[in-house]
């Protein structure tokens, strides 16, 4: 498999990465961003047998050469006589020395990814990634309740990931130099070192800005590093290190590189060690990440970790108090995948997934309500908590953070909820009720209550209301949530919404009893001329379409059998009743629809040709919330769910499938998404009990790893594998489900 392809490395809620993988200017320190931070990185180290010339991994292209911006003109600086010389003045010449930097063969280089590791070997030179990915204790206690240690959260919540540098220099009787750096494009920050006042006395200034019992920390344990301006650096505990800016890492290299230290200008910042004759060594680093302040508008949160840490110095030094431990907890969630029985393809790509996952996360305070808010970034689109996200990423959330779902639950109710009207096809009007909006904002911006940054009126395609689908979703997320955190409390605190989203499902299904089926026919009247939508909706019309969808229909009945259990765990039993009932319609509506061959239509019209797999998504629902243990419900829906069996096995037959082998959600279109695709085969492998598509692994692994797709890591959305929206995607962790 090719090797060279994106990952992102990044700290859990701190919406910052460190891409490394792709070859040339892709990857590099971003926070925030919609996709790689594109900086040059530099790692490498001088060659045993021709000194002064070095090998780095290809994960850099040529320097920008700055010097232009920086140095005066040749009309400011050249008198008459050097300009017929041609000889500039020495006060600003800065000699290019003579150091060469190749990068090693692609047959050089290995790799092997794992979810909390990557590791590159080239020669005798070995850089590692460590990321730890520790559960997050409920902030909720932090912040209101005051009952968790804070050091707990501090250790958690640093916004930092570990690296190590390994050189073999034990065959050499020479000292060999090895580097680690970035240069920065960030054109607000420059570059600075981050070692300037080591030989500061103890009764000088410190430098401005710097706390002075932090620093005495950094002073005890030899921190030092690079970083543009205070938000994103790499630091490094070998006290023998050196580090500089330049132009170009090459002036770094060269011999003479004290008398470059005071140099400020340069826009690539370096850190150069050395391994001593006869010696293998490593050099440990973190790669750290810090927003100070108010960091979103429409609510005006800061980061978490601002509340343990005072700076990116800071988190530098508690990085290397705790070095050990971290790398620990990475080679401990590493141990909870890697020993399941998983193939190749399938651990390359949760690996992927759960790394574009973290690096989407962002776990925010808001000073004015006094408590957290987890926000999940919809990838390359940057909006926040996607509903029809976060109803396919709660799968990995419950196994490692539930309270993050009730977060993200709550957050809907309290901000993001609204009450509409329904319209039937001659316009009439009629009540609606509660739905949730699509996201709750865009990078950063928060939506103003009960409005989405994606939804408009008026539209029938792309972004038209999904009221339906995200009443839905914010059911199913509730019912996952509840039955997998036996948190009876919470539902009770929910009881007035939970009766409220029956009623609003009753609503879309007809105007009156008899008018109900348990599939939606309404629409929104938000959508003004328009139609609604689902999340499929730049795959094509069968599936994108809301009203009389066969994929919604099934997850609407998965969400009146979580109703009807919360109606029932709360003493509602009219309420569960009527739910179940609901259920009962929608599953024969379903059926009534079935085709000859046994696949079910896209739109539960007569006559309608579409066909596709994500008719039985629906299914994952209530397996996961356990309601088929109850035998009597397993014998009621046996024929329902055998139907479904039926449906994919033929519609994989007939047409839902790529040439590689590869699945695709509709017959009728190129546009795939993996993470969905991983869902169907969690339905088919779990509940149908087939056997796994190895081929089909092998062709969705070779979509992420290819040339084409991989700068971007874990991407969802493919046109017959190539990438066509969904970028440095989060919602891929639908694989967990392979461990189920």
């Amino acid at each position: 498999m090719n090797p060279f392809y994106n990952s992102q490395h990044s700290p859990v809620g701190a919406f910052a990465s460190f891409t490394l993988g792709f070859k040339g200017a892709s990857g590099g320190l971003g926070l925030e961003l919609a996709g790689p931070a594109c900086q040059n990185v530099y790692i490498g180290a001088e060659s045993a047998d021709q000194p002064g010339k070095f090998f780095a991994l290809p994960f850099y292209n040529d320097a920008i050469d700055r010097r232009v911006e920086t140095e005066p003109t040749a009309q400011d600086v050249w008198g008459d006589s050097d300009k017929q010389s041609g000889v500039l003045s020495d006060s600003i010449d800065i000699d290019k020395p003579a150091v060469n930097i190749v990068q090693f063969a692609d047959d050089e280089i290995s790799r092997l990814t794992t979810p909390a590791r990557d590791v590159w070997r080239a020669g005798d030179l070995e850089f590692k990634i460590y990321t730890p990915f520790p559960s997050i204790p409920d902030m909720t206690l932090e912040t209101e309740f005051m009952s968790i240690d804070p050091t707990i959260t501090k250790d958690v919540l640093i916004p930092a990931v570990f690296a190590e540098l390994t050189v073999d220099n034990s065959a050499c009787a020479s000292p060999r130099k090895a580097f680690f750096g970035y240069e920065g494009n960030d054109p607000y920050s420059a570059m600075r070192r981050i070692d300037d006042w080591e030989n500061v006395g103890a009764d000088s200034v410190r430098p401005s800005g710097i706390n002075t019992a932090k620093n005495g920390d950094i002073d005890e344990m030899n921190i030092k590093g690079v970083a543009q301006g205070c938000v994103t650096g790499i630091f490094t505990d070998d006290a023998d290190a050196v580090c500089a800016l330049a132009f170009s890492p090459q002036e770094l290299l060269a011999d003479g590189i004290a008398d470059r230290l005071p140099f400020g200008l340069g826009t690539t910042g370096v850190i150069v060690m050395t391994a001593q004759p006869y010696e293998m060594r490593t050099w440990r680093f973190a790669v750290c990440f810090y927003r100070a302040g108010v960091a979103t508008t429409g609510v005006e949160a800061v980061y978490m970790y601002t509340r343990h840490f005072k700076n990116i110095e800071d988190v530098a030094c508690y990085a290397f108090k705790n070095y050990e431990r971290y790398r620990a907890e990475a080679a401990h969630f590493d141990a909870m995948i890697m020993e399941r029985e998983l193939s190749d393809e399938r651990r390359f790509m949760l690996s992927q997934a759960i790394k574009s996952y973290y690096g989407s996360t962002q776990l925010l305070f808001d000073p004015k309500a006094g408590f957290p808010l987890w926000i999940v970034n919809e990838g390359a689109y940057r909006m926040m908590n996607t509903l029809d996200l976060a109803v396919d990423q709660l799968f990995f959330e419950m196994l490692k953070n539930p309270w993050t779902v009730r977060s993200v639950l709550d957050q809907y109710v309290n901000r993001y909820a609204y009450f509409d009207e329904v319209k039937d096809a001659r316009g009439g009007k009629f009540p609606g009720g509660i739905s949730f909006a699509h996201d709750m904002g865009v990078a950063n911006a928060f939506s103003a209550p009960g409005r989405s940054a994606y939804e408009l009126g008026g539209r029938s395609g792309c972004y038209s209301y999904m009221s339906q689908e995200q009443l839905v979703n914010w059911i199913l997320c509730a019912g996952v949530y509840w039955e997998g955190a036996r948190d009876d409390e919470w539902l009770r605190s929910r009881r007035q919404t939970i009766g409220q989203c029956l009623t609003s499902m009753l609503n879309r299904d007809g105007t009156g009893e008899n008018d109900r089926d348990g599939v939606m026919d309404l629409d929104s009247c938000k959508t003004g001329g328009g139609a609604e939508i689902t999340t499929y909706d730049n795959v094509d019309t069968a599936l994108g379409r809301a009203r009389r969808s066969g994929y919604l229909a099934v997850k609407c009945w998965a969400a009146y059998l979580a109703l009807s259990k919360m109606c029932g765990a709360l003493g509602l039993h009219g309420a569960a009743k009527t739910a179940a009932d609901q259920a009962e319609r929608c599953a024969d509506t379903v059926m009534k629809y079935r085709r000859a061959d046994g696949t079910i239509p896209a739109l539960l019209e007569d006559d309608n040709p579409a066909l596709t797999l994500s008719v039985v998504e629906g299914l994952t629902y209530p397996v996961v919330m356990g309601l088929f243990e109850d035998m009597a419900l397993t014998e009621k829906y046996c024929v329902f769910i055998s139907a479904l069996k039926k449906h994919l096995a033929v519609a994989l037959e007939k047409g839902c499938k790529f040439a590689d082998g590869a699945w695709k959600m509709s017959k009728t279109s190129d546009n795939s998404w993996l993470s969905k695709t991983f869902l169907c085969q969690f339905i088919a492998e779990k509940i149908f009990k087939q056997a796994p598509d190895a081929k089909a692994d092998k062709a969705h692994a070779s979509w992420l790893s290819d040339p084409e797709n991989a700068i971007q890591a874990f991407s969802d959305q493919m046109r017959a594998g190539k990438i066509c929206g969904s970028a440095y995607y989060p919602r891929g962790v639908t694989a967990i489900l392979w461990l189920g």
